[in-house]
């Protein structure tokens, strides 16, 4: 029997359990309003290593033993991990994961991997390729800012529609065991590239927006469903210009989600009082919002059915210095309880 739903959407009819998830981050993001959600927050952002790309690898690392430590698991009951990050070729990730000993997937779905994760692992466990498996992501600012943009001494003046990198990793445990009070995947749609046209590196919210947009019409034409049938529609990380953008797309075709729809990088950080322009962005920001704050409602029933939306700009340094557009898009992920 086919699991595919319309040309992009998939179903998963044994629902894999979210059994466990974990997040860590740094200083910055925990004095955001989430702050308290989080599992653990340093205070210093080398995380005790000697280097950026060093720190980021050490979140995810330490982030699967919070994993395995919350959900019971040892790492010998781990049968795949899904993991990618911002850095060239995944270091982050693969550095930091390389200990484990564990059967890897490596990702790059720029800051959609948290929800590509999700989707790739729920797959290998609704297929039973696997019992237990996890989707974890992470970002560093100053990692993303080394490789992105200008070093941190050069001082550049930011553009306002850019957005801050959040430092933060975060990860789930996807199991095929059931159980009845905890956040289970159901369906998923795996998005297509779409762009715009967009040149501009500080303004990729602008550039993901259209992605978010087609892949939600998409999902809610392949399933049957509208707005209201979710208690919360969740993107990361469009920021707050992004968010914007998506709801004015959304409002043309007659959709005004109001509160429902809410965005990772508009949430993670105070935009009065904290200084990141448009909001929060990276592999990370998704991350740490998901495994933290919405989690954890969703555990305690506030929200019983949600879509996830991953947004991801894929471009590269190489790619913008040729004076690439930026591609962008969208992968979901429908969680409920």
């Amino acid at each position: 029997m086919s699991k595919q739903i319309g040309r992009q959407t998939i179903t998963f009819p044994s629902k894999p359990t979210i059994t466990a998830s974990a997040c860590m981050v740094g200083k910055r993001e925990s004095a955001g309003p989430l702050g308290h959600t989080f599992d653990y927050a340093s205070d210093d952002t080398t995380f005790g290593e000697k280097t950026w790309e060093k720190s980021e690898a050490r979140m995810q690392k330490d982030t699967l033993q919070y994993l395995c430590n919350k959900s019971k698991l040892t790492l010998e009951n781990i049968d795949l991990i899904c993991a990618g990050d911002l850095l060239d070729q995944c270091v982050g990730s693969s550095f930091g994961l390389r200990e484990s000993s564990l059967p890897f997937l490596g990702l790059y779905g720029a800051c959609s991997t948290m929800a590509e994760g999700l989707l790739v692992a729920s797959m290998a466990v609704d297929g039973q390729y696997a019992q237990n498996a996890v989707a974890m992501t992470s970002s560093h600012f100053c990692t993303a800012e080394r490789q992105y943009r200008m070093p941190l001494e050069y001082g550049g003046q930011r553009l306002p529609t850019a957005q801050w990198t959040v430092t933060g990793a975060g990860g789930c445990v996807i199991s095929a065991q059931t159980a009845e009070n905890l956040p289970r995947i159901s369906q998923a749609l795996i998005g297509k590239i779409v762009d715009c046209g967009i040149t501009d590196a500080g303004h990729m919210g602008g550039a993901m927006a259209p992605a978010a947009y087609e892949s939600i019409i998409a999902f809610w034409q392949d399933t049957d469903t509208k707005p209201s049938d979710y208690d919360l529609i969740l993107t990361g990380d469009l920021g707050i210009v992004g968010k914007s953008i998506l709801e004015d797309l959304l409002k043309t075709d007659g959709y005004d989600l109001g509160d429902r729809l809410q965005d990772c990088g508009a949430m993670i950080y105070d935009i009065n009082t904290q200084d990141v322009h448009a909001g929060g962005s990276g592999c990370g920001c998704s991350a740490v919002v998901l495994c933290g704050h919405v989690l954890e409602r969703m555990r305690a029933k506030v929200w019983k059915k949600i879509l996830f939306c991953g947004t991801g700009a894929l471009l590269s340094p190489l790619s913008v210095m040729q004076g690439e557009s930026i591609p962008g898009i969208c992968h979901i992920v429908c969680i409920e309880v």
